[in-house]
């Protein structure tokens, strides 16, 4: 069985992170036109930017603050003018901090909710009308919306809106043919990792059936998967991505 995703066209709405890198990277190797959305400038998005003109295929970069109305706008009236229409959509965009209920400050509660969980609302709302039959509508979450953390409350929040709004979703875009689910993946080996201690990279790691962290790509063709046909009666799912952590003992 083949994915069958050369010539589809996805928008990814990403964080800047290697995370979103890795999924339009295996989008753009199944042949998918891409339109790639970031918030801020790194390392990351110049290898973006320079990945997706290399492609040669329309797909392009663009900054984007996903949480922000009129920029969303925008963004599906250009995707509009040069794809016309959209078979997949990516909603990535993703901002975590650390701080206990009593240090949690209102502004960065909205900020995270903001980021979270009101892109994939906004992004949703704005190119649904781009969408044709058979589209599928890929949500981003967190294994920790399912069991919280220490210091997290307000990113646990957002993702589990995240999960709570793909189940909506489900049934409202389903009578359109239109799908939508939910990854959630666990500890994944990042650069953002660095604040871990080697010990807390072992915990995490021991607490993994597979006994291992997640990589990037893991979790991207798990999103291929869900994009493609592969999974054509399949909606309304949150898949988590973490080597069989679960649990509450896990954090």
């Amino acid at each position: 069985m083949k994915l069958e995703l050369a010539e589809k066209q996805a928008l990814v709405i990403g964080s800047g992170d290697e995370i979103s890198e890795a999924i339009v990277f295996a989008l753009l190797e199944q042949g998918v036109v891409v339109a790639a959305t970031y918030e801020y400038q790194n390392e990351f998005t110049t290898s973006l930017t320079t990945r997706l003109e290399q492609a040669n295929n329309g797909s392009f970069a663009v900054q984007v603050k996903a949480s922000d109305e009129q920029a969303v706008a925008d963004l599906a009236a250009r995707i509009q003018q040069e794809f016309g229409h959209l078979d997949i959509v990516v909603n990535n965009a993703a901002i975590i901090s650390h701080a206990t209920i009593q240090e949690l400050t209102l502004a960065t509660w909205q900020q995270t909710l903001n980021t979270n969980l009101t892109s994939v609302y906004l992004v949703t709302q704005a190119v649904l009308g781009l969408m044709q039959q058979g589209g599928s509508i890929i949500n981003v979450s967190a294994c920790l919306a399912a069991v919280g953390m220490r210091g997290k409350s307000h990113y646990t929040a957002a993702k589990a809106g995240v999960i709570g709004l793909s189940r909506s979703l489900c049934k409202e875009l389903g009578t359109k043919g239109i799908r939508v689910n939910v990854v959630a993946p666990g500890v994944i080996q990042t650069r953002d990792m660095g604040d871990l201690s080697p010990e807390q990279r072992g915990r995490y790691a021991y607490l993994a059936a597979l006994g291992r962290l997640g990589k990037p790509e893991e979790v991207a063709t798990a999103i291929l998967f869900l994009a493609s046909d592969l999974s054509s009666f399949v909606t309304g799912a949150t898949l988590p991505i973490d080597g069989g952590v679960g649990g509450i003992a896990a954090f």
